[in-house]
């Protein structure tokens, strides 16, 4: 089934995949859905399978700085089995694809059993791990550096090298202005690593993408690859 092309939903026990199945409803998730917004209540999380979500943090002005990436290694909507109900982020969709939606009370019921809370609360850690490295990152490292690591974070959530993105998503994501984020991917793309025109990015040379990024891309995947299950099993 596609619905295990997300790797959270691929390592269910088997039990909890037959009472799961039912309730997972596929959906489009076009660029620029939102989601949910900050300090709304969460009918269902979603699960991506070729899309990517951008969690962002809102300020009372209306300027936002994205917090951290979900695509198909994990969910949108952890909020909801952490007891919080609500978030201070919004959820929009950064790369347009498709996913699966839950209901919010089913997810609630199956958090009380053991495989599905401990999987899930791994992935949480993983997800904390990664917006406690986007604050260090967008502190004290250059701004091209920034998007060598969310190009690469985004690629390992997709299948294939290209991105479609404006502008002015991407500035808000990393919290700079549009120039900003013009004369960096200029940079990147003379130094040959990307190809960038009118909001489709594609990737050249992933390698001397990760030889240009700092250390929080890899702090951020070994995190993931310690404690998730392998995507080779998606």
């Amino acid at each position: 089934m596609k619905a295990k092309k997300n790797r959270l939903i691929a390592a269910l026990p088997e039990d909890v995949w037959k009472r799961g199945s039912p309730e997972l409803e596929p959906v489009d998730m076009p660029l620029g859905e939102v989601l949910y917004e900050s300090g709304g209540t969460l009918s269902h999380v979603y699960f991506p399978t070729t899309s990517i979500v951008s969690l962002l943090y809102v300020m009372e002005d209306g300027a936002s700085a994205e917090i951290a990436v979900v695509g198909n290694e994990g969910l949108v909507g952890v909020s909801l089995f952490m007891g919080g109900g609500s978030t201070p982020s919004r959820g929009v969709v950064q790369s347009a694809g498709h996913g699966y939606r839950m209901p919010a009370g089913f997810l609630k019921e199956e958090f009380k059993f053991a495989p599905v809370l401990h999987l899930l609360l791994r992935y949480t850690q993983a997800l904390i791990t990664q917006m406690s490295q986007t604050a260090v990152c967008n502190r004290h490292h250059l701004v091209d550096q920034q998007l060598c690591r969310w190009l690469l974070l985004s690629l390992d959530r997709l299948q294939g090298d290209e991105l479609v993105m404006t502008q002015e998503l991407i500035s808000n994501m990393l919290g700079v202005r549009r120039e900003g984020v013009t004369e960096n991917a200029m940079k990147l793309q003379k130094a040959g690593l990307i190809e960038y025109s009118r909001g489709r990015i594609t990737v050249l040379d992933r390698t001397g993408l990760e030889k240009r990024t700092c250390e929080c891309y890899r702090v951020v995947k070994d995190e993931y690859d310690r404690l998730l299950p392998p995507i080779e099993a998606v």
